[in-house]
């Protein structure tokens, strides 16, 4: 792991930075260019892009914060310090979907069918940017009962699962059925529903595994409690479509 990739003088270049920025870059984009592809409001996407980068940072750190309120409250210098790690995912998507739903409305786009544009490459952002969560040593899991499939992150003396590695690759297999299932037209409603079913499943399964955040009733992390509310709603909202559609 190697939370500073490299510095000069003062300047310090974190991976985890690094890695978020190349996660936001590389879906928007490829975002970007698949809206110019399909003539689907290239330019407005392009706008939407920014409200939800910057809505999205801001609604991951403030539940980040507030789930662990208690270490920030003894040090409220780090709030700001997004460099060092600690974005909370749910946060994130709140905050985001919110400010995509509001933009898509003023600008009079489809609703459905630009998110079904937009989501696999969130998917895929997430993915890359959970890459630098391992090389910033954050969000890692308990001590691997078989210490070979186990990883030793600086500071530690023992080997932890990878969560991070785990939660990539899971969020890269569901950027690939996203694509897979945008390929054969079906409605961008599903393909939103579907992410954040699969979405809700796999940080459901992670946080099991996971050992850096607060536990609460039954054990559960504040995100697993999260993600059976998300589960229940994509659920319903996909039952409700397909009534709807006949």
């Amino acid at each position: 792991m190697h939370p500073v990739l490299f510095q000069i003088g003062p300047l310090v270049i974190r991976s985890y930075g690094v890695f978020v920025a190349t996660a936001f870059l590389t879906g928007f984009w490829l975002l970007y260019l698949e809206a110019k592809r399909k003539n689907f409001y290239p330019d407005k996407i392009r706008d939407m892009e920014l409200y939800i980068l910057i809505s999205g940072i801001v609604g991951a750190r403030a539940l980040h914060v507030l789930v662990n309120l208690d270490y920030y409250a003894l040090h409220a210098s780090e709030i700001t310090k997004l460099w060092h790690g600690g974005l909370a995912i749910y946060g994130g998507l709140l905050f985001g979907i919110i400010a995509g739903w509001v933009f898509i409305v003023r600008n009079g786009m489809p609703l459905f069918a630009t998110g079904g544009l937009v989501i696999p490459y969130i998917a895929l952002g997430q993915s890359i940017g959970r890459i630098g969560c391992f090389f910033n040593a954050c969000c890692f899991g308990k001590v691997a009962v078989i210490p070979a499939l186990g990883v030793v992150f600086p500071g530690d003396s023992v080997a932890r699962y990878p969560t991070q590695l785990y939660a990539s690759l899971l969020l890269l297999a569901i950027f690939v059925f996203l694509k897979i299932a945008g390929q054969k037209k079906l409605r961008g409603g599903f393909l939103f529903a579907s992410y954040l079913l699969l979405y809700a499943v796999q940080r459901f399964a992670i946080d099991f595994l996971r050992d850096d955040t607060p536990r609460y009733l039954f054990g559960f992390t504040v995100s697993q409690f999260l993600s059976i509310g998300v589960f229940a709603f994509a659920g319903a909202f996909l039952i409700g479509q397909r009534k709807w559609k006949n």
